[in-house]
């Protein structure tokens, strides 16, 4: 898929490492990213929350202080967010699977994240961004 300049990629992880490798294989492939190093931070943010039609996705850790992934999918959810998530973690026991889900998350991706993997779920995403 080609992105385009509107194209834009949120990453919320508290792991500075994590954020800059994600960031360094996104922009390689043209996208746009930002980069929230926790869940408040990203909500303090009115511009990610995909109301104005441009293609979006949000990957998100689940495991980080203060508030974590779920609840910040559990947040989204119920201010109307539109965009589409795709939740990353090193852990994930079968309740918290559910609840990810249940708050709208596209997809639950185990990391060490395989890139190919990532990045076919990024252009889904963004694929059906487009579409809406």
């Amino acid at each position: 898929m080609k992105y385009t300049s509107t194209s834009t990629i949120y990453i919320v992880d508290d792991d500075d490492a994590v954020r800059d490798s994600m960031r360094a294989l996104l922009e390689s492939h043209g996208l746009t990213v930002r980069e929230y190093s926790s869940a408040h931070r990203f909500l303090d943010d009115e511009e990610p929350h995909g109301r104005d039609g441009f293609p979006r996705c949000l990957l998100l850790d689940l495991h980080m202080p203060g508030m974590g992934g779920a609840e910040l999918l559990e947040r989204l959810k119920e201010k109307g967010s539109f965009i589409p998530v795709i939740v990353l973690t090193g852990r994930a026991d079968v309740p918290l699977r559910e609840r990810v889900v249940r708050a709208g998350a596209r997809v639950l991706l185990e990391k060490p994240v395989d890139h190919d993997d990532l990045m076919r779920e990024i252009t889904l995403s963004l694929a059906d961004k487009a579409a809406d």
